[in-house]
């Protein structure tokens, strides 16, 4: 029969697992330029209360975190030090990833709530 103090370690182990993976979500995107091209190294930036995270496209304009406890979130599109868009109610679920997507071709997406300087020429995709 195995000690008491060890079954209570791999109980302790299996919840303490268990609640990890129970809240995490991913959150991802693509940011492209007028022309529909992918943009290389624009800043997004996620927050929540208490949470900041920065996050750099690669070469393909795609960013991913994962990881994220299960809510709602900011997300913040910056190129060259500028805030170019921001969405205020990317909400993240398990299992699903949320895509934020950011389109500087200048079309337009309705019911998409976007803040911050050349807002005319931005096309956000809501999250999903």
């Amino acid at each position: 029969m195995l000690p008491k103090s060890l079954i209570l370690s791999l109980v302790g182990v299996l919840l303490v697992t268990f609640s990890a993976f129970a809240g995490r979500s991913v959150l991802e995107g693509v940011v492209k330029d007028a022309t529909g091209h992918p943009i290389k190294g624009a800043n997004v930036r996620i927050e929540a209360k208490n949470f900041s995270k920065i996050l750099k496209t690669d070469a393909s304009g795609h960013y991913v975190t994962d990881g994220l406890a299960v809510g709602t979130y900011k997300v913040t599109l910056v190129i060259n030090g500028q805030v170019k868009a921001s969405i205020l109610d990317a909400k993240t679920q398990v299992d699903k990833p949320t895509q934020v997507n950011f389109d500087l071709s200048g079309k337009r997406v309705d019911n998409v709530p976007r803040y911050g300087k050349d807002i005319m020429d931005l096309k956000v995709s809501p999250p999903h």
